[in-house]
């Protein structure tokens, strides 16, 4: 399957999961695309001075890859700056947030993998 940038959905989500601003999610693939073990395949964009407020994933794990810009991540307490080419696993109830405090907007991949 082949999915044209133009053939993407894209999703704005104010103030996610008690973060701040607003949240761009083009999910590159819909979950009922995947027929493995994900839920999401997207691309999330942070702008500036915006954020994804802390929560746990439970019986999954997240992959986040940076592909622009720079951040803050809260991996279940510990937090740490990121940036192009860094990645994050959080999962098995573990917790994180993600918080732009640069200058342009943090891209990310995102991928839900759920444990079967």
């Amino acid at each position: 399957m082949i999915r044209k940038s133009d053939e993407m959905t894209k999703q704005l989500n104010e103030k996610m999961r008690g973060g701040n601003g607003v949240i761009e999610i083009t999910h590159i693939f819909k979950q009922e695309d995947l027929k493995g073990k994900a839920r999401l395949c997207a691309k999330i964009t942070v702008n500036p001075g915006c954020s994804i407020g802390l929560h746990e994933h439970d019986n999954e794990e997240e992959i986040f890859y940076i592909i622009k810009g720079s951040g803050i991540i809260d991996d279940n307490g510990e937090k740490r700056e990121v940036s192009v080419g860094d990645a994050v696993l959080t999962g098995g109830g573990a917790a994180h947030m993600v918080e732009n405090n640069g200058s342009e907007p943090l891209e990310m991949l995102a991928v839900i993998l759920l444990y079967v």
